[in-house]
């Protein structure tokens, strides 16, 4: 899928063809365009995805020749795991290595018969959302497909989750790590298809969520390339606010966000789908009861479902988590008005991991992340309060 949007950066290239991150269609068009069989993408990609092969010589349905020639011209090699982390609820964080150097994160979170994978899409985001400690890292580049789909990859194989019996490691996929998906539409639908294609994760399309905090051209494409789950960012009931904490709105407001959502929704076979809105309480902010009426006026007759997140604090963020009271109150206020609303448990906290606290390490080329520490130097940091 192509963009025009000029926010959209460029992707790191490789030397050598890396297989991991291409869908069977690309790899069927990879083999054709070497004079094979397309069939050999279905064999390469069970070796791959099914059973965590990344040694062509391993590949025993394939003849020596082949095999050979794959070596020379191709490569299987997913982003380095640096450190992993584990916490004391099961959650399991990794900071990821990929081509230049930076380091991006990727969170497990375990939940009965269920594991989420937090995938993320950027080194860094450009979108600068105020409550979200990955934006303050600023933003060096897009994730190539394979480094996207390499997180799942290096999820299932720290697990050593290739061998039989041993159950699922990854069964839900989120959007939802550092930055912003739809600003790097082309290597995310990619990485998508791949976890839904049953000759790779086989995940069903309400499994992997794609998060959005608004870019709306891509959002109006997308249903021409894409079926997963949608989940909104939203985060305020009105633009004012939304303004102040999400800039992008600015751009893309409110009511055009929602309508093109509720398009994407509407295109899919499945009728029964909703967009589920992320909301992210911030004490003094956006988490009073007026507040919670006036998102329930918004949404009156939006097919979705609501998600509230009490905020996660990171150092010098100017936020505040609403006490439990006031995240009551809010989910009372929602319930009352028929809405289906979750509160997410905090997961992953001790080792910084919950929603909004994935940073990384990234080569800042936008020098966000040097005018944060200068200011945090210098002044005092305030607490920011709309209300």
């Amino acid at each position: 899928m192509a963009t025009d949007d000029p926010l959209i950066a460029t992707s790191a290239t490789a030397q050598r063809t890396n297989l991991l991150g291409l869908t069977r269609q690309q790899l069927e068009a990879f083999f054709e365009g070497i004079g094979e069989k397309r069939f050999r993408a279905q064999q390469v990609m069970k070796w791959i995805h099914h059973q965590g092969i990344r040694d062509f010589q391993q590949m025993t349905n394939l003849g020596k020749a082949l095999r050979d020639r794959l070596e020379a011209i191709a490569e299987i090699t997913p982003p380095q795991i640096e450190s992993q982390q584990d916490s004391s609820d099961g959650t399991r964080k990794w900071a990821i290595k990929v081509d230049g150097g930076s380091l991006v994160e990727a969170v497990l979170i375990p939940e009965g018969d269920r594991a989420t994978l937090c995938v993320s899409s950027q080194v860094g985001c450009s979108l600068d959302c105020k409550f979200c400690s990955t934006g303050k890292q600023g933003f060096q580049r897009d994730l190539t497909s394979a480094e996207i789909i390499g997180q799942v990859w290096l999820a299932i194989d720290s697990y050593d989750g290739w061998q039989s019996g041993k159950g699922r490691v990854v069964t839900n996929v989120v959007m939802m790590g550092m930055g912003e998906p739809l600003l790097n539409v082309d290597n995310v639908v990619s990485s998508m298809s791949l976890m839904c294609d049953d000759l790779a994760y086989g995940l069903s399309k309400r499994k992997v969520t794609l998060s959005t905090s608004g870019v709306v051209p891509a959002l109006d494409k997308l249903a021409d390339y894409s079926d997963v789950s949608l989940a909104i960012s939203l985060h305020a009931p009105n633009d004012t606010i939304r303004n102040q904490i999400v800039p992008i709105n600015k751009r893309y407001p409110i009511a055009s966000l929602l309508a093109s959502a509720k398009a994407y929704i509407d295109a899919q076979s499945d009728k029964k789908r909703v967009v589920t809105i992320e909301y992210t309480l911030l004490a003094g902010v956006n988490d009073q009861v007026e507040h919670a009426r006036e998102l329930s006026e918004l949404l009156d007759g939006y097919p979705c479902k609501i998600n509230l997140i009490p905020f996660n604090d990171f150092p010098n963020s100017g936020f505040k988590r609403p006490s439990g009271n006031a995240v009551s109150r809010f989910w009372q206020v929602l319930m009352e008005a028929g809405f289906i609303v979750t509160v997410r448990t905090t997961r992953g906290d001790d080792i910084d991991a919950a929603c909004g606290q994935l940073v990384g390490d990234v080569a800042d080329r936008t020098k966000r992340s040097a005018r944060y520490r200068a200011q945090y130097e210098d002044d005092d940091v305030e607490e920011i309060s709309l209300a």
